[in-house]
């Protein structure tokens, strides 16, 4: 694995320094940088753009779910990874339409952390399993305004092989069709399902039966 440079942005100072100690022990990890709120943070990426992210959501000011839409609006493929106390539904939502590529509980021990910033780094979700749970138990109680019978059958392969984790070139190789075609398909999905990214379209196959984790 390749170096790489985190950025730690949570209000804090306590929780910042003993994420960045155990982070520190990681050797790949090259640079940690702290903030301890969401416009320091969006000052600092005029400064330098880390590789990961990691977003604390309640913060006094601008919290970490506008800080994060405003962060992608400068550097779109910043890779963001939210951190919050209690697995609710409200807040993951949020977070992950705001553009989020992981969501951790801070209760989670170094190996979580560690296996969510390698598969954010790789260009994957990840999702504590509280999260995950959260997602399976909403799924009869939250109606959808678009349905899984409203996807096409080539929409819903091509969204079942974005959740197992495949790029579109290795989806085109699967179902036998053009990279094209899935570029296609995977903007069709992100407009039928609401999704503004990856993470989106795999939380709504978990929750429409499309996907079981």
């Amino acid at each position: 694995m390749q170096s790489v440079s985190i950025a730690l942005v949570d209000d804090h100072t306590l929780f910042r320094e003993g994420l960045r100690l155990l982070l520190g022990n990681l050797s790949y990890i090259s640079t940690i940088t702290e903030a301890g709120d969401g416009e320091t943070f969006l000052i600092s990426l005029n400064q330098k753009v880390p590789d990961i992210v990691f977003m604390d959501i309640s913060m006094p000011g601008l919290d970490g779910i506008e800080t994060t839409r405003k962060a992608l609006e400068m550097y779109s493929e910043l890779r963001i990874i939210a951190l919050s106390m209690y697995a609710d539904e409200d807040y993951y939502t949020r977070m992950i339409n705001a553009g989020a590529r992981g969501f951790i509980l801070k209760n989670s021990g170094i190996s979580e952390v560690e296996a969510c910033l390698q598969a954010v780094y790789a260009g994957h979700n990840y999702f504590s399993p509280e999260i995950l749970d959260g997602i399976l138990r909403s799924i009869n109680r939250r109606s959808q305004n678009i349905k899984p019978g409203e996807l096409s059958e080539r929409e819903t392969d091509v969204l079942y092989r974005i959740c197992q984790g495949l790029a579109n070139h290795e989806i085109a190789e699967k179902l036998n069709i053009s990279k094209r075609t899935v570029d296609k398909h995977r903007e069709n999905l992100l407009l039928k399902t609401g999704s503004k990214n990856t993470a989106g379209l795999v939380m709504y196959a978990i929750r429409n039966g499309i996907v079981e984790c």
